[in-house]
């Protein structure tokens, strides 16, 4: 299993009722495809080796004897061609007087379990009750099924020989019950539930479906992998259009087209999913009696079908300024509230004119809207320093005013200069103490600006720079509430953007000034031109590489070898490698060398998964060494 990802998929095969040696050829074809392709775990419809609108043919010995005998064929002739690959085909299955509506488990040449359906509909179109026996607990281990001896049960799991991955199984209706077998699979230890179904299609079901099939990954943190009926199925009262979903952890992965026929494939990430259980304090896992029948299935399967977005804290798609409206609530919100709650008569930032202090200023302002106050209660400070450009300076002044803020202008640079004296600094030497007394003096401004006029300190860090530990400790690392503390760089600027264009107006005329300027700390006088000369990124490195670096490592749990293959997966076109592995092992550097800043941050509002608070959800001692991660780091570093 490389970096913890499984590659599996849900087929659709076109296939004829009650035609049982075309569905065996039908699925043989499609096996062989699967696993050229690659597939690991391989998932067919309910009762494909005859189809689910079989109706009282399931009566019919006929019928019957073929599917047990085709269940047998295909175990054998697929191991010839196909022996690492798992896959579950759908049959009915004679077990003493009754009839039950089984998947077939088959691996190398073998089947390896039998697992019935637990949940039977009997309503509307469905009469599965007429023929069919409901499932049981526990498991016959000596079921006598197509010449050989085969475990015949619910509690089932399919193990890999490596011992990582387990498989289990539903049929259909099971996931549309209140007491799904899913649970149980996943508190046993699954982190992949197939679910071989054959759901007829109605208007709006297919939504529906996908919502449950979601609610299912999330709720039992695992992957789900669904394999419907297609058009080969009985159009005499409903029709199967073959809706195939790959569904992890609450998202959905990937899904076929209604009527398409052509299924859905991906890669399940088993590591991250471990990691989500062994975090989750709530997930108490349970055996309960379950058999577990290993094969060989897992390899060394290459992401090829996943999408791995290079900027996974940005809201992408057709909700994304939906999401971006939300993030906007949830710090305005969350500044009203600490506003109303100190009895603050007015909100002091610190503007600059960069990202950051802008959409504090944006928040603010709506802030101001929900506490009943004038946003004239805003005192927006501009402190020009040593580095600061005409441009941003413009823009430092003119956000505030298109906001209706009160702008204050007071120039730090005399200051710094009367305390490089008093601390006998050569202000010639352009060193970490002339950059961080313009930070510390532009903090100090604002904190008595704060007292004077019975307000607080808004601070405007964001996630990625707590990261890194790019802010002065004491300085811009201070304030008395942080509202963009959980927003990371990369989306910072899509906040924006998105806030001045609701805006509209000069608003949105200065915030597209404000994202055509370089990120910048500006602590370094211009160059000849003019220009900035101290430039973040080149310091640094790029913000979109440590938003990804951050948040798998964190969210997902990814060591540093996971997070460069990710990255190179997700930036190959962008970054070489060596580039990549550069600012991976800067950024574990920076990340544990700067904890103690983060340990002492100011309150702050959560706005998604990853945040970094001492109070919230990191806990991290602030002298833990980086020696394992770096060494990682500098291996992969040293392998090209």
């Amino acid at each position: 299993m490389k970096y913890g990802f499984v590659k599996v998929a849900a087929a659709s095969p076109d296939l004829r009722v009650a035609d049982v040696k075309a569905n065996v050829e039908a699925i043989l074809c499609e096996v062989k495809k699967q696993a050229e392709a690659g597939t690991e775990v391989l998932v067919f419809p309910e009762l494909s080796l005859c189809g689910y609108t079989c109706g009282d043919l399931f009566f019919d010995d006929t019928l019957l004897s073929a599917t047990e005998n085709a269940a047998a064929y295909l175990a054998e002739e697929s191991g010839k061609f196909a022996e690492h690959i798992l896959f579950f085909v759908g049959l009915p299955v004679r077990k003493g007087s009754a009839l039950y509506n089984c998947a077939a488990a088959i691996c190398g040449g073998k089947i390896l379990a039998l697992i019935p359906k637990s949940a039977l509909p009997n309503y509307c179109e469905f009469y599965e009750q007429r023929y069919f026996t409901e499932a049981c607990g526990g498991v016959d281990r000596e079921f006598s099924f197509a010449g050989g001896i085969v475990p015949f049960g619910r509690e089932i799991l399919i193990g890999d020989t490596n011992g990582d991955t387990f498989v289990a199984c539903e049929i259909c209706e099971d996931l549309w019950v209140a007491d799904s077998p899913a649970e149980a699979h996943a508190l046993a230890g699954a982190q992949i539930i197939v679910n071989l179904s054959a759901s007829d299609e109605t208007v709006g079901k297919a939504e529906y479906r996908r919502s449950l099939i979601k609610a299912a990954s999330g709720r039992c943190v695992c992957a789900y992998v669904y394999a419907d009926a297609g058009k080969g199925e009985s159009t005499t009262d409903c029709v199967f259009a073959g809706h195939c979903l790959i569904a992890e952890n609450g998202g959905i992965l990937n899904e076929s087209e209604l009527f398409s026929g052509s299924g859905a494939a991906s890669e399940i990430d088993v590591g991250f999913l471990t990691h989500e259980r062994r975090k989750l304090t709530t997930f108490r896992p349970k055996d309960d009696g379950y058999l577990r029948v290993f094969a060989s299935f897992v390899g060394d399967a290459d992401l090829s079908l996943r999408k791995i977005e290079s900027m996974p804290f940005v809201p992408c798609g057709e909700k994304a300024d939906e999401r971006k409206e939300l993030i906007l609530s949830l710090q305005s919100q969350a500044l009203a509230r600490r506003l109303t709650h100190t009895h603050a008569a007015c909100a002091v930032i610190g503007v600059s004119g960069g990202l950051d202090s802008s959409l504090a200023l944006l928040v603010a302002a709506r802030a101001m809207d929900i506490c009943g106050k004038k946003r004239s209660d805003i005192i927006a400070v501009s402190m020009p320093g040593f580095g600061t450009s005409e441009k941003t300076l413009q823009s430092s002044l003119a956000l505030p005013e298109s906001l209706g803020a009160t702008v204050k202008t007071i120039p730090v640079s005399d200051l710094v200069m009367r305390h490089f004296e008093d601390i006998g600094h050569d202000s010639a030497v352009r060193n970490v103490t002339y950059e961080n007394a313009q930070a510390r003096a532009r903090t100090y401004n604002l904190m008595d600006l704060a007292n004077e006029y019975g307000g607080i300190v808004v601070g405007t860090g964001d996630l990625s720079e707590l990261a890194l530990g790019w802010c002065t400790y004491n300085g811009d690392h201070m304030s008395m509430y942080g509202v963009n503390s959980g927003v990371p760089k990369t989306l910072i600027r899509h906040l924006a953007e998105y806030e001045g264009r609701r805006i509209g107006g000069k608003t949105k005329r200065v915030i597209g000034t404000i994202l055509a300027t370089e990120i910048s700390p500006e602590l370094l006088p211009p160059d000849e031109n003019g220009h900035i000369a101290q430039k973040t990124e080149d310091l640094v490195g790029p913000y979109e590489l440590h938003d990804f670096f951050l948040y798998h490592a964190l969210r997902r749990g990814a060591s540093p070898r996971k997070v460069f293959y990710l990255a190179e997966y997700a930036f190959g076109k962008k970054y070489d490698k060596k580039t990549i592995a550069k600012w991976l092992k800067n950024f574990y550097k920076r990340f544990f060398a700067q904890q103690f800043k983060r340990s002492c941050m100011p309150d702050g509002v959560k706005i998604g998964s990853v945040t970094l608070s001492p109070r919230a959800d990191f806990r991290m001692p602030s002298d833990a060494f980086a020696s394992l991660w770096i060494e990682e780091a500098e291996e992969i570093e040293r392998s090209f």
